[in-house]
């Protein structure tokens, strides 16, 4: 038995995840709306909060779980309640992230690693002023203040002890694929461009995050 096959419990959860998530691009692509959509929407980041969950040894790999369960829950209130309540639930999942992630720091960074760190946040606050700026003042200071939850949880991310080519650049993917959104929504790019980029970025930064975190996790728990 692989090291894989030893600590990945329920491999068939992560498949269907992958098909749930990958697939809902069509969706995006045909501009298809509904509850069902939503469902589908939902579908691959709530089956890897499922397979976190199977997977999890500890109160940690509960945390994980419970991240990816709030960032599912996210994807069907964004359409199928409102912008507020999916931004509340991504919220919350970003702050049990940064809880986790800051659980396991680094024990040393190399200096250009402590810089990406301190500026991921300011540099995407930035980015989302210049994005939205144009727009309704009330809509740009939210834009900026959840840019800078979210740099904050890819901050920690890449900060931590969990594998940066996984778990830190899916952290990274996700402050992108929101930063498009704002993108598309303060017209810097039109949304026929930036659908090509918000959900392939969000659903894989959401994967490798769940990859690197919960195999980590498991491997510890078995040292």
């Amino acid at each position: 038995m692989n090291e894989d096959q030893h600590w990945d419990r329920a491999r068939w959860l992560w498949g269907l995840a992958l098909v749930g998530g990958i697939s809902f691009f069509v969706a995006v692509h045909q501009h298809w709306d509904g509850a069902a959509i939503h469902l589908w929407k939902t579908s691959g980041v709530a089956l890897l909060a499922i397979w976190a969950a199977v997977n999890a040894r500890s109160g940690d790999g509960r945390m994980i779980a419970a991240v990816l369960g709030f960032g599912a829950l996210g994807d069907w209130a964004l359409d199928a309640i409102g912008l507020m309540q999916g931004a509340a639930a991504f919220a919350i999942g970003h702050l049990v992230a940064i809880a986790l992630y800051l659980r396991y720091r680094r024990p040393a960074l190399t200096g250009s690693q402590r810089l990406l760190v301190f500026a991921v946040a300011p540099l995407a606050m930035l980015i989302a002023w210049a994005l939205t700026r144009h727009g309704e003042t009330g809509e740009m200071g939210a834009a900026v203040g959840y840019s800078a939850l979210v740099a904050a949880m890819a901050a920690t991310a890449w900060a931590s002890r969990f594998p940066r080519y996984r778990t830190g650049i899916g952290a990274m993917m996700f402050l992108a694929s929101d930063l498009f959104i704002f993108a598309g929504e303060g017209g810097a790019l039109g949304k026929d461009v930036t659908m090509w980029f918000v959900w392939p970025l969000y659903f894989a930064g959401q994967a490798l995050i769940a990859w690197g975190v919960v195999k980590t996790l498991s491997g510890e728990a078995r040292g």
